[in-house]
């Protein structure tokens, strides 16, 4: 795994929006993986920069988003397709034809979710899925304890991920306890994979992910085994990390590697 490590959080997200561009520019029909939360509004941001200063173009891209809470439409503010339509999708030419998400309130989920992951394939595989980490090291909504080589699924949120949730919703309003989730094997199935994490909040499960055991445990540990992921941290995610003063090293020594 490539580690790029940055001083702040601005500078972070704007080497991932670069990597997300050098996809685009290579392939203009890139098939997309995005992700929701917080930490991706500014690589968005950068993104929407970039389309209208002319530097991107989305008009052949397609989209497939990781995660939803089950029984949200897409019109509840915290729903992902909110989330991704306020921060992102408004300000894009993506064709909606071409945007995918899983669905909240679908009748039948064990059918959607075969159906998604069949999707993907027909849409020749995603190329570029970006990624956030959670506070104990899961991606996607695959909580630790998640088969390494799950599909996408129904999956029961913990009773943290509750209690970290709870202030988003209105006081008294039923929380979602399930979500619908690409699994850890539909993840490591992308051709490149870039992580995204920033604060101190995330150090130790950055540190857990990069440099500790593939565990189902920390479902983020199995981007170790994948072949081409780059993990964008800001200095304060990436404090823990034994290998702090490598990855700066490798980081300004890489650019003269022999091939790069």
């Amino acid at each position: 795994m490539e580690v790029v490590i940055k001083e702040t959080y601005e500078e972070m997200c704007r080497a991932a929006a670069e990597a997300v561009a050098s996809v685009l520019n290579a392939k203009p029909n890139a098939v997309l993986g995005l992700a929701v939360g917080n930490t991706h509004i500014g690589l968005y941001r950068e993104l929407v920069r970039m389309f209208k200063e002319g530097l991107l173009d989305f008009s052949q891209v397609t989209t497939f988003n990781l995660d939803e809470y089950v029984g949200l439409g897409k019109d509840h503010p915290q729903s992902q397709y909110y989330f991704m339509h306020e921060n992102f999708f408004k300000y894009v030419n993506l064709s909606p034809q071409n945007i995918y998400m899983p669905s909240g309130t679908a009748k039948n989920y064990r059918a959607f979710c075969a159906w998604y992951e069949q999707r993907i394939k027909e849409c020749g595989g995603i190329d570029l899925q970006i990624l956030g980490i959670g506070t104990d090291g899961h991606i996607a909504f695959n909580e630790p304890g998640s088969s390494l080589g799950s599909r996408t699924r129904i999956k029961t949120l913990s009773e943290r991920r509750l209690a970290e949730i709870k202030d988003l919703f209105d006081e008294g309003e039923e929380l979602p306890i399930y979500a619908i989730t690409m699994g850890v094997g539909t993840i490591l199935e992308a051709r490149r994979i870039i992580l995204l994490a920033h604060g101190a909040a995330k150090a130790d499960a950055v540190a857990a992910a990069i440099e500790g055991p593939v565990t189902s445990m920390v479902t983020a540990s199995a981007l170790q085994l994948h072949r081409d992921t780059i993990a964008f941290l800001d200095r304060e995610a990436a404090s823990k990390l034994k290998l702090f003063d490598y990855y700066l090293w490798v980081q300004k020594k890489r650019p003269g590697a022999p091939g790069y």
